[in-house]
């Protein structure tokens, strides 16, 4: 009976102390938050991105680079694979340029894609903001003068991005792998007519820099709003689409200096193919 009593007072103590648990204030917000706080357009407000971490690279030693090559790459945002970097609601051209007008993402110039020549805060203004020049006639006077007008580029403008990136063979591991170098925001320039006179690439930045921004920012995944897959994860996992445009060799020339049309998109895959096969060519089956 004792025993009984004892085992009937140690289940009430459990019980007392999960109720008491059970009693902490939810401090999570949800869409059905008292009144009076700010409406939540979401289930529950997303957090796991804040305070997502990066994990660092693993870098190899250098006796252990048995081979290397440098790839560089386009990302056509107009195509179907391509559409999560033009999301409206926020787009990947648009974190790049906040982040650098913020100060949160560094910019080189194009000179070259070095990294070597960083862009101040006046170099980059000079390079989104466009002055032209606009004659404009007075109805009553006739009299012509000239307008002095600013064209801000915006983030819907840049069409495409460049890719440096480099493959290697960890030789430690024996494994093949691919580290994005970096990226560069490019847009089409046309002439007073609209037609299309040449592409202009805005800044590079340098993608190791840029990953803890690019992991606090979620990407627009089809049939699932609530995956939590971030540009950091989209970037790292190559969920883009993309052709390549050149790769490292003794005169530097791109692809397009000596190739047109179809041969230009074939040779890209020929090199593609070559990184696959040079790794699969080292093992015996």
């Amino acid at each position: 009976m004792k025993f009984q009593l004892k085992l009937f007072l140690f289940i009430a103590c459990l019980g007392g102390v999960s109720v008491s648990y059970a009693q902490v204030p939810e401090t999570i917000k949800t869409e059905s938050s008292e009144p009076g706080e700010t409406p939540l357009d979401d289930v529950v407000e997303r957090t796991i991105n804040v305070e997502k971490r990066v994990l660092k690279y693993d870098n190899p030693r250098e006796v252990d680079l048995m081979w290397e090559k440098r790839v560089w790459r386009v990302i056509d945002l107009r195509e179907k694979m391509n559409f999560p970097f033009t999301y409206p609601e926020e787009t990947f051209a648009g974190i790049l340029l906040n982040g650098a007008k913020e100060g949160k993402i560094r910019v080189y110039s194009t000179k070259d894609d070095k990294f070597t020549d960083p862009l101040t805060a006046a170099n980059l203004e000079a390079k989104l903001v466009k002055i032209d020049t606009i004659p404009t006639v007075d109805p009553e006077t006739y009299e012509e003068t000239i307008q002095i007008v600013k064209n801000e580029i915006n983030e819907n403008d840049f069409k495409r991005i460049r890719v440096k990136e480099m493959w290697y063979f960890d030789s430690e591991t024996s494994t093949m792998k691919v580290r994005i170098l970096g990226l560069a925001a490019i847009r089409d320039v046309f002439d007073d007519n609209g037609n299309f006179k040449y592409e202009e690439p805005m800044f590079w930045v340098y993608y190791p820099h840029i990953r803890e921004e690019l992991a606090k920012h979620r990407v627009f995944m089809e049939g699932n709003d609530a995956s939590p897959l971030t540009w950091e994860d989209f970037m790292e996992m190559r969920f883009f689409s993309s052709y390549v445009y050149k790769e490292s060799n003794v005169k530097d020339n791109r692809l397009s200096d000596y190739l047109s049309g179809v041969d230009l998109l074939m040779e890209g895959e020929r090199i593609k193919a070559d990184i696959f096969n040079w790794e699969h060519d080292l093992w015996q089956y």
